[in-house]
């Protein structure tokens, strides 16, 4: 095994509408077990392109696509499906709780899809990772009652759920001011420190990525 969580060989992707752009131009390089990596460039230079790639969720490319040495690519969208609940965990912009449940439902949510756990456990389960970030007491809470900082670190919780072997963060704290983004910042670090939590973050903070392992750095559809 090598240490490698996630790795691109050269992926490539291209838009025809009704010229072919293309996006993606032979995008390799990999993120290794307990890294926080940040992804920068400029806005159309690929990088939210490539984090669906990543993700899973877009799989019109050339190129492959390794998770822990397994590959990826051609597999069909039930065993994604299965992949990205188990392990993948996202934290988007835009928290995208469901208002109809209370905090600790929302956390469980990716438990209960993935049905490894019985209910009762899924929810100590959810209620440990609340408890990590400071978020216990509002479990019982809807999200319209929290603020947009405690939203996000429920979003992190409900990403935590199923124990996932990558975090992948499309602009986590685009939608925060610098106290949130700091506070936000710091539990991704603790992740990677006490728990080798391995991180990937899309971003446009320069202050946020500085203070990652390591850039990676794009512009016009490759790493430069």
């Amino acid at each position: 095994m090598s240490n490698k969580v996630i790795e691109t060989i050269g992926v490539s992707k291209e838009f025809s509408d009704p010229v072919t752009v293309k996006i993606l131009k032979d995008v390799s390089f990999h993120v290794d077990h307990g890294e926080f990596v940040s992804i920068m460039g400029k806005s159309g230079c690929g990088k939210s392109t490539l984090l669906y790639i990543l993700s899973t969720m877009d799989t019109d490319y050339e190129g492959k696509l390794f998770l822990n040495d397994e590959l990826l690519s051609g597999k069909n969208d039930a065993q994604l499906a299965k992949v990205r609940n188990e392990k993948i965990g996202f934290v988007f912009q835009f928290h995208y709780l469901l208002q109809e449940f209370s905090v600790v439902k929302n956390v469980m949510i990716p438990g209960l899809k993935l049905g490894k756990y019985s209910t009762q456990e899924i929810e100590h389960r959810a209620m440990e990772r609340l408890k990590m970030l400071g978020m216990q007491d509002h479990a019982l809470k809807k999200p319209n009652q929290l603020s947009g900082g405690q939203k996000q670190r429920v979003a992190i919780a409900r990403a935590l759920i199923n124990d996932p072997l990558i975090i992948m963060g499309d602009e986590p704290t685009g939608n925060l001011d610098k106290l949130n983004s700091d506070l936000v910042f710091d539990i991704f670090s603790e992740l990677t420190k006490e728990k080798k939590q391995t991180i990937l973050v899309v971003t446009h903070d320069p202050e946020f990525a500085d203070k990652t392992d390591r850039i990676i750095t794009m512009a016009d559809g490759k790493i430069v």
